[in-house]
This record gives C-alpha cells, structure tokens and sequence, in this order.
C-alpha cells in the first residue's frame, strides 16, 4: 500500500478533553477507545511526550497517522499493547531474551523490536518484516490501551523531525485538527524516550539507548 503523506484539512475541530493524568474518568477512556476503535486518532499522553493513537489493524487509520505527521512510508511505527500476553498477536517469535526484558523493564521505558506475523500491516513495519512493540506506563495511556481490543500506535505527537510536545498547548494547532480527540493531562515530564532493542537477531542489538541503559539491559540478558 502506498501512503499518502499530504495533511488532510487542517481545519477539523479536535476535541480537547482534560484528564486526571493519575485517575483517569473512564467515560473519557471510553470515548477516546470509541474514536480508535472507528478508526479516529486521539492525542494521549505518555510517560515523556503527548502520542498520537490510532488502531494498528486499521490501515485508514495507519495512514491518517502518516499524513498528519507528514512521515515518509519508509520509517515503521511502533505500537502499545496492554500486556505481554497481547504480543503474540503480533510477533511471529517471541524468544527467550525478549521474555527476559519484558518481565524486567514492562511497562515503560523499553521498546522491543520482534520479527512480526504475516498478516501484520506492512505500513507499521515500513516494509521491514520488524514491529516496535510497548507496554505503556502512564496511566492515561494504559487505561486506553486496556479498553481496546487493537494495539495502539504510539508515535509522538508531533511533524516528523520536529521536537515533541511534553504540553498539549505546545502543538501546532494544525497538528490538532488532524486529530479526533485529545486527552489533555497537562505537562508531562518529557525527558529521555523509551530504549529500542531489537530481539530479531542473536544476541539483541540496542538500535537506541535511552531510558534504560546499556548496563542495565547487559545485566538481564547475561
């Protein structure tokens, strides 16, 4: 499939709902899980900057996310699952150092980089064969994830190389009409993005240091 990365409209009135960033009101976690599940996108926060979710099994839904951040087709996204027994659905080998790090660094902080199954869509994978997978660790952000019956998209909310927004008063309100809904949970803590390790290949590549260190991940998988 070939993505259009052309914005929509801009134009569109994006709902903003502030949210208890610790105790989220369950009727706006319903409402926000309503809009993915009919292949909306809401803005959410995560444990460093605002995200941008959209239901990984929707390709409609896939692409509106690469035309509103204006990112080329050749750059994967990685998604959010409620748990690690929700990774199965989507990894077509699950091998005995990815359970390790799961087990140690779930939720948050940790990106783990699987081959993914066949059926997965080809433009989460950028054509790689790979998908990015996390559990969330931000309240809001796994309240949603845990109403849906689909991963999550769990890209930052912002124009591809740009900066990240920790405030929702920080985006572009071009980048917001592109959205259905946003869960505004005021400033977050920003900081270091999640570790990415890829767990295809014998032993895991770190393709990205952060919140978890090197040291850190050695010390599990040794």
């Amino acid at each position: 499939m070939r993505l259009n990365t052309k914005p929509e409209n801009s134009k569109r009135n994006s709902e903003i709902k502030t949210i208890d960033p610790v105790r989220p009101d369950q009727q706006v976690i319903a409402q926000a899980a309503d809009i993915v599940k009919n292949g909306g996108i809401v803005i959410f926060p995560t444990r460093t900057l605002y995200g941008m979710g959209a239901n990984a099994y929707n390709e409609n839904a896939v692409n509106r996310v690469f035309c509103a951040k204006q990112r080329t087709a050749d750059k994967p996204l990685s998604v959010l699952v409620a748990s690690i027994d929700a990774v199965v659905a989507l990894a077509a080998d699950i091998p005995d150092a990815a359970l390790r790090l799961m087990r140690n660094f779930w939720p948050g902080r940790l990106t783990i980089v699987f081959s993914a199954r066949p059926e997965v869509f080809s433009g989460l994978t950028a054509g790689t064969g790979k998908i990015g997978i996390r559990v969330p660790a931000h309240p809001v952000a796994v309240c949603l994830v845990e109403s849906l019956n689909c991963p999550l998209t769990a890209t930052s909310a912002n124009i591809s190389g740009h900066v990240g927004a920790s405030r929702v008063t920080a985006l572009p309100e071009m980048f917001l009409g592109q959205a259905d809904l946003v869960l505004d949970a005021g400033k977050l803590n920003g900081g270091i993005g999640s570790t990415v390790v890829d767990v295809t290949v014998h032993p895991p590549v770190i393709l990205r240091e952060g919140a978890v260190s090197a040291n850190e991940l050695f010390d599990v998988l040794d």
